[in-house]
């Protein structure tokens, strides 16, 4: 299954992005892929969760603190130890030290910039990023490192099966989900580092912003979000399988053979 595939019967309404980097000293040619229809920029605050607590670190002299804050961020996706990470070191100093370590530029959004969650990104540029933070954990960077790590130990079920469809278990995962108020849309996405030994890395990252109109299920949806449940079923149902499939095809396109265990083919909506 090829890009095209995926994309054919997308909503108009839809943003789909998918972005694979293979890279490093003693492997294959660098290699870089990616694909989208839709929206140039999406918001997709979780994936840059880990590369925040990673340019936090320097910011904060009480290494305790960093971690009691930044492994949360990173584990179980939390919105208040980041934003703790992002108001206490601020947002223009972790975006200009992440500009200076990865060549990635972002910027803060207008008006609050309390508000972490909507900066935002091309998936091309978050596969960048991720490219560099793994090549500095394999080169030795302790915090860099540790981030890695913590990725390593999310939750399957916080994944929407990426190991799963990638075929490599070990993966450092980061995935988000959700769905504001004044959007019409589910936001889901995922971004996956492979393990490949020495400084070769593999990236892969997708994004998926797709249409959710039923006033009632977004109702429902809203209202699970403000008591604090969980709606990660919601997201599996309208963007899993997606979500699954642009990651499987975007490993594929760098070179891998990733068969078809673990994949389920898309249902597109």
């Amino acid at each position: 299954m090829g890009y095209n595939d995926l994309f054919r019967d997308l909503d108009h309404s839809a943003s789909v992005q998918a972005a694979g980097i293979r890279r490093g000293y003693g492997g294959p040619p660098a290699r870089t892929v990616n694909a989208r229809s839709g929206l140039t920029r999406l918001r997709c605050a979780s994936l840059l969760k880990p590369l925040y607590a990673w340019m936090s670190a320097a910011h904060i002299p009480d290494a305790e603190r960093w971690r009691r804050h930044a492994e949360p961020a990173v584990v179980v996706s939390s919105n208040a130890d980041t934003l703790n990470l992002w108001l206490s070191v601020g947002p223009r100093v972790i975006l200009d030290d992440l500009r200076e370590r990865t060549g990635v530029a972002w910027t803060p959004p207008n008006g609050d910039q309390s508000r972490f969650g909507s900066v935002e990104v091309a998936a091309e540029e978050v596969g960048t990023a991720y490219a560099v933070l793994a090549q500095a954990a394999a080169a030795g960077d302790p915090v860099a490192g540790t981030v890695l790590g913590w990725m390593g130990d999310v939750g399957d079920e916080q994944t929407f099966g990426a190991r799963d469809a990638l075929r490599s278990p070990k993966a450092a995962v980061k995935c988000g989900w959700y769905g504001s108020p004044e959007e019409t849309c589910l936001r889901t996405h995922a971004v996956a580092v492979l393990p490949r030994g020495g400084t070769r890395v593999t990236v892969v990252v997708a994004m998926t912003a797709l249409p959710y109109v039923d006033a009632h299920a977004r109702e429902v949806y809203r209202d699970r979000i403000g008591k604090g449940l969980p709606v990660e079923e919601e997201h599996e149902k309208v963007s899993g399988a997606l979500l699954r499939d642009l990651m499987a095809t975007t490993l594929e396109e760098l070179g891998h053979q990733s068969g078809g265990a673990g994949r389920a083919r898309a249902g597109v909506r």
